[in-house]
């Protein structure tokens, strides 16, 4: 179980220059880009998140630029998740790859406002708004998912099992 606050950017198509604009991509430290994530949406957004807190989307978000900056600037402002109305893969992918977690739960974003406390249940396949008392299903991630996650992404997932084989 994940439990926060939620931080609801409702727009589809929110892109990866938006969660961590291009003017920053020279830095390569989570903590340096979290200081300027969603700051071209939101300027408050890096001021009012806390460590464990959730962004609520949707459509589409991390659509653009393929860039794993997006994912670290998210990570190093201390949100655990993202849950969208749906994602653009490469974001999906790239959130996966680095041990990020990205779900997926239409509808949510429509009935979540900023600050809602929320709980993501992962094995249970449920979002739980505890403010409003609402309660919405999500398909569970893949055992395999679950697997690139526990490891902290995909290099860690390979290390392991090059290590259990060896």
């Amino acid at each position: 179980m994940i439990s926060g606050r939620a931080h609801v950017f409702s727009r589809a198509h929110i892109n990866t220059d938006e969660i961590i604009p291009a003017r920053y991509l020279t830095a390569h430290d989570e903590a340096e880009l979290a200081r300027h994530a969603m700051e071209d949406i939101s300027k408050e957004f890096v001021s009012r998140v806390r460590p464990g807190d959730l962004i609520v989307a949707g459509e589409d978000f991390g659509c653009g630029s393929s860039r794993e900056h997006a994912v670290w600037a998210l990570r190093g402002a201390g949100v655990a998740a993202v849950i969208a109305t749906t994602f653009a893969r490469i974001f999906f992918r790239n959130a996966l790859n680095n041990g990020f977690l990205a779900v997926e739960c239409p509808g949510l974003a429509e009935e979540t406002s900023d600050g809602d406390e929320m709980e993501l249940d992962l094995e249970g396949g449920v979002v739980r708004n505890h403010t409003t008392g609402a309660i919405r299903e999500f398909t569970p991630l893949t055992p395999f998912v679950n697997e690139l996650l526990e490891a902290g992404g995909l290099l860690s997932y390979v290390a392991r099992k090059r290590e259990a084989q060896a």
